[in-house]
């Protein structure tokens, strides 16, 4: 938080018209869950005025994205067909990805914001499967005004006690993504179980 406080102090608003963009690029520097509370607690202190604090952190952010989802969109591809194989993802694997984002990801460009880790990852994933432009605009622009909003919000709202506030919602997104990780592996695992099930009634087929 120190960090934080000196950076406002010498630069003000560009640190949200730069570092948030830096932050949703995978340069958490600084952290932005932090910093937009910690700029709604200086609009409340009346050091910033809270409309250009906001309009500067939404500006900031949706640089941030539409960057990550361009680079994604450009680059993404080509590298994974040459170099996914290292890394265990093959193109075809990105399809059948990209038949389950079209059912659920738009819910995840909306709130995907909240939970860290996906917050940096979601507009490049969404530009690589090539999310259509006007779609991922539509959600993650809306995400990132959800985002950017809330967290200003605790600041401004609880003023002196938003340290208090602030350390409670990040316990629970963070609860939030511990259960969404433990999902994921469980869906793997089980969907390696039937797999390994089923290789030894191919094996006797052939014999």
């Amino acid at each position: 938080m120190e960090m934080i406080e000196r950076l406002f102090a010498q630069y003000g608003y560009l640190v949200l018209l730069i570092g948030l963009p830096m932050e949703l690029i995978a340069l958490p520097i600084p952290p932005g869950n932090s910093t937009l509370a910690y700029t709604g607690y200086l609009s409340y202190k009346n050091v910033l005025d809270l409309l250009p604090a906001l309009a500067a952190a939404y500006s900031g952010s949706v640089l941030g994205i539409t960057t990550t989802y361009w680079l994604g969109e450009k680059l993404g591809m080509p590298l994974i067909e040459k170099y996914g194989k290292w890394l265990f993802l093959k193109p075809k694997y990105l399809q059948k990805t990209k038949m389950a984002y079209e059912k659920y990801g738009n819910k995840m460009l909306l709130f995907g914001f909240f939970l860290p880790g996906i917050r940096q990852l979601n507009s490049y994933f969404a530009g690589i499967i090539q999310i259509p432009y006007r779609t991922f605009a539509l959600y993650a622009y809306t995400g990132t005004a959800l985002w950017v909003s809330i967290f200003i919000g605790i600041g401004y709202i609880f003023g002196n006690q938003w340290q208090v506030v602030f350390n409670w919602v990040e316990h629970f997104f963070k609860f939030i993504l511990i259960i969404l990780c433990c999902v994921i592996v469980i869906f793997f695992l089980l969907k390696w179980r039937n797999r390994f099930r089923k290789s030894p009634h191919i094996h006797e087929g052939e014999t």
